[in-house]
């Protein structure tokens, strides 16, 4: 009786980390990259505590709402950033890709002005 007790909980628990698995694999919503600056990084960081509470396995990322610039004229870019593109304000990510995004946008050696195009391949 045991065993078939402890079975049935191994069984469910592998089912359980497989279907995790599968949730994760299968988000055809997610984001494979973002684009982001500084301001959207730290706006997405202040929102982060909030983001990683959530119990779905997609969560949506809707940074509309942050400021971006606080002077009356935008300032000029130079020829590098002509080709950039627009920043991501919103997109799905799963949890592990939510995790990830927050770890490369606290890492120092990213420099994300005028904006970086952050993968999320490898998440």
């Amino acid at each position: 009786m045991l065993r078939r007790t402890i079975a049935a909980s191994l069984s469910l628990m592998l089912a359980g980390a497989h279907a995790s698995a599968a949730a994760e694999q299968a988000c055809g919503l997610c984001a494979k990259s973002v684009v982001i600056n500084s301001a959207l990084a730290s706006c997405f960081l202040e929102q982060y505590p909030l983001l990683e509470s959530r119990s779905a396995a997609t969560v949506a990322i809707n940074l509309e709402d942050c400021e971006e610039e606080r002077g009356v004229v935008a300032a000029l870019k130079g020829p590098s950033a002509a080709g950039s593109a627009q920043p991501s304000r919103k997109f799905f990510l799963s949890l592990s890709q939510l995790v990830c995004l927050k770890r490369k946008l606290e890492d120092p050696e990213t420099e994300l002005d005028p904006s970086a195009q952050i993968d999320l391949g490898d998440c």
